[in-house]
C-alpha cells in the first residue's frame, strides 16, 4: 500500500511539474520526497514534504504547489481527503476500506512480509565476533553476536546477498602461547608468566591428555605441537557451539592460517599476494630494509609496514590479504563489526580499500561499545570474563538477544537482570512476544467460537484503535529497509514494542469473539484479520532479531 501511494503522488508530482517546465519530471522518483506516518494522527494517515522539497527548483510556491498537488491526489482512488498543512505539507487520509484491506494483505504474505528491494543487488560479506580462539566468547562477543547477525537478517530481507563470516584468529604468538598454556596444565605445572589462566585451561590439559593418552611420553617439540593443536580443535569447538546455542549461525569459518600457507605447487601464500598486489597499485614502498603501504594517501594517520625489516610480516599484512580475498570471493561490499578498542582500525580499513585500487566506501566499519550486567560474577572456568554460555543459562537467549539488539551499538549498555528475567509489561522482551502469544489466544478461541476468515469487509475496521494499528503494520516494509540501510536492528525492537503497545490497545476497545450469546457478524472474522496480521508482523520482526516468537505464554 506504501508502495502504490508512493506511486500515485510521484504520477501527480511528475504530471505537475511537466505543466510547469517541460522535462522537469525526468529522473523524478520515490526518493526525492519523504512519506510517512504523521506523528499526530489528527494529520491523517499519511504526510509528504514532497512540494516543500520539490518547490524551488520548480521555481513555485511550497504551499501554492501543495494545494495543487492535494486537489489532483484527493481523486485517486482509495484516497478520502488530502489536505495542506503549514508551509506545504500534505496531509492525506485513506478511505476505510483501502485502509483495512492491509490486514488481509499482511496475512496472504505470510513470512515474505516486510521484505523489500532496497539492498537487491549488493553482495555483502558481514564479519562479526571473530574472537581469537583461545578462550571461551565473553559478554563483549556476545554483543556483537546478537547485533551482527542481527544485521545479516535485514540485509538478507532487503534483497542483499549475505554471507556470515567468522574469522578465525588462528595464526600468531596466542596460538603458541593456547599451546603452551594447555600443555603446562597437562604435566600439573603453573601456566606460564604470559599464558592463559582459568579452569578452562585445566579442563582443555584433561582433555587433551585423554584424546591423546601418550601425549607427555612425546619429545618436547611433538608435546608442545599435539597439545596445541588439540587444544585449538577443542576451543574452536566450544565458541561454534556457544553461537549456535545462541541463535547465530555462521555460512564461512575464514582460518587466518590460510592467508599464510604457501601452496603446494609452490604458489606464494595470499600474504605474498597482497604485497605484490599492493606493489602494483603504486602505494608501496620500501624504507629501512622494511616493505610499507603509503595509507596516508587515504586518509590514515600514519603510513604502515607491511613486512618488517627482519622478513617477517605484520598484522596488517594479514589485514590486507584477508581485505584482498574477500575481494577475490565477489564480495563488493564489506561490514566488519569490532570491539571498543578497535577504533583505530577504521581508518586503517578504509584506507587498506583505498591501497587496493577499491572505493573506500566499499568497506564499512562498525565498533560497538561496552556491554555489563548488574550483579553478574565473574568466571572463574574463564579467568575472570563473564562468558557467553553463563550469561544465555542465566538470562535466557530470548532476552540476551533482543536486548543487546534494542539498543545502539554504538552506545555503553548495561543490562538489568532483574528485568530481563521479569514475566510482566516492564521486561521489554516479554512484552512483545506476550502481545505475539496473545495474538495466538485470540485466533484459538475465535475458531471454537465460529469465528474464521471466510469473511472479510476492511471498511469495518473504523475503530481509532483499528485506525492506528493498520497504519503501523503498514509501516513494517519501510522500519526493514531503514534499519538495514543504517545498520541499526534496535530501530525493529521499538518498532515492535509500539506495534505491541497498538495492539493491546485495540484487544482492550474491540472484540473478535462475541459476548454471550451474541451472534458471530462479519465485523467479527473482519477483525480477525486484523488479529492475524498482527501476529504476523511480530513473528517476522522477531524472527529479524534472531528471537523466538511463542504462541503460549
Amino acid at each position: 500500500m506504501t508502495q502504490a501511494l508512493s506511486a500515485a503522488l510521484l504520477a501527480v508530482i511528475t504530471s505537475l511539474a511537466e505543466e510547469l517546465q517541460p522535462g522537469a519530471s525526468e529522473g523524478l522518483s520515490v526518493a526525492d520526497f519523504a512519506l510517512g506516518r504523521p506523528k499526530n494522527r489528527d494529520h491523517g494517515d499519511w504526510a509528504s514534504n514532497a512540494a516543500l522539497r520539490l518547490a524551488k527548483n520548480l521555481g513555485v510556491n511550497p504551499r501554492e504547489f501543495a494545494v495543487e498537488i492535494a486537489e489532483r491526489l484527493g481523486e485517486t482512488p482509495g484516497i478520502a481527503s488530502v489536505e495542506v498543512a503549514g508551509p506545504g505539507f500534505i496531509n492525506i487520509r485513506l478511505d476505510t476500506a483501502t485502509a483495512g484491506a492491509a490486514a488481509k494483505m499482511i496475512v496472504e504474505a505470510g513470512g515474505a512480509f516486510g521484505s523489500n528491494d532496497s539492498q537487491r543487488g549488493r553482495t555483502i560479506n558481514v564479519e562479526f565476533v571473530s574472537a581469537n580462539p583461545t578462550g571461551p566468547l565473553h559478554i563483549g562477543h556476545t554483543r556483537w553476536a546478537a547485533v551482527g547477525d542481527s544485521i545479516a537478517r535485514l540485509l538478507i530481507a532487503s534483497g542483499a546477498t549475505v554471507t556470515r563470516e567468522f574469522y578465525v584468529n588462528d595464526a600468531g604468538v596466542q596460538m603458541e602461547r593456547l599451546g603452551r598454556s594447555v600443555l603446562a596444565a597437562a604435566k600439573g605445572e603453573p601456566a606460564p608468566k604470559d599464558g592463559y589462566a582459568g579452569t578452562y585451561i585445566e579442563d582443555l590439559g584433561r582433555r587433551v591428555v585423554e584424546a591423546k593418552p601418550g601425549l607427555l611420553d612425546l619429545d618436547p617439540a611433538e608435546q608442545l605441537t599435539a597439545a596445541g593443536n588439540l587444544a585449538y580443535e577443542f576451543q574452536l569447538s566450544e565458541i561454534q557451539a556457544s553461537l549456535a546455542h545462541f541463535n547465530v549461525p555462521f555460512d564461512l569459518w575464514f582460518s587466518e592460517q590460510m592467508l599464510h600457507t604457501k601452496g603446494t605447487d609452490g604458489r606464494p601464500s595470499l600474504v605474498d599476494e597482497a604485497v605484490d598486489r599492493l606493489r602494483a597499485e603504486g602505494h608501496v614502498f620500501d624504507e629501512s630494509d622494511a616493505v610499507w603501504v603509503r595509507t596516508t594517501d587515504f586518509g590514515d594517520d600514519k603510513d604502515r609496514v607491511i613486512r618488517r625489516s627482519n622478513g617477517e610480516y605484520t598484522y596488517f599484512a594479514a589485514d590486507a590479504a584477508y581485505y584482498l580475498n574477500k575481494g577475490d570471493r565477489g564480495f563488493e561490499h564489506k561490514i566488519y563489526l569490532l570491539g571498543a578498542d578497535h577504533h583505530g582500525y577504521v581508518h586503517r580499513l578504509k584506507a587498506l580499500a583505498g591501497a587496493a585500487g577499491d572505493d573506500p566506501d566499499d568497506i564499512e566499519v562498525l565498533i560497538g561499545q561496552l556491554v555489563s550486567v548488574n550483579g553478574a560474577r565473574l568466571s572463574k572456568r574463564a579467568g575472570n570474563i563473564i562468558k557467553m554460555d553463563d550469561l544465555r543459562e542465566w538470562l535466557g537467549t530470548d532476552a540476551l538477544r533482543y536486548s543487546l539488539a534494542r539498543y545502539p551499538a554504538n552506545s555503553p549498555l548495561t543490562l538489568d537482570p532483574e528485568l530481563l528475567r521479569k514475566r510482566t509489561n516492564d521486561n521489554p522482551v516479554f512484552y512483545v512476544q506476550y502481545a505475539h502469544a496473545r495474538t495466538h489466544n485470540v485466533a484459538r478461541n475465535a475458531t471454537a467460537s465460529g469465528v474464521t476468515r471466510d469473511e472479510f469487509v476492511p471498511e469495518l475496521l473504523e475503530h481509532e484503535t483499528e485506525s492506528a494499528l493498520l497504519g503501523a503494520l503498514q509501516e513494517f516494509p519501510r522500519i526493514v529497509a531503514f534499519a538495514a540501510e543504517v545498520r541499526e536492528p534496535h530501530r525493529v525492537a521499538r518498532y515492535l514494542e509500539e506495534l505491541s503497545r497498538l495492539y493491546h490497545s485495540w484487544y482492550d476497545s474491540r472484540r473478535v469473539i462475541p459476548l454471550g450469546d451474541a451472534p458471530v457478524e462479519t465485523v467479527h472474522h473482519t477483525r480477525l484479520w486484523l488479529n492475524d496480521a498482527t501476529g504476523q508482523v511480530l513473528r517476522n520482526g522477531l524472527d529479524l532479531l534472531g528471537v523466538n516468537a511463542p504462541e503460549r505464554m
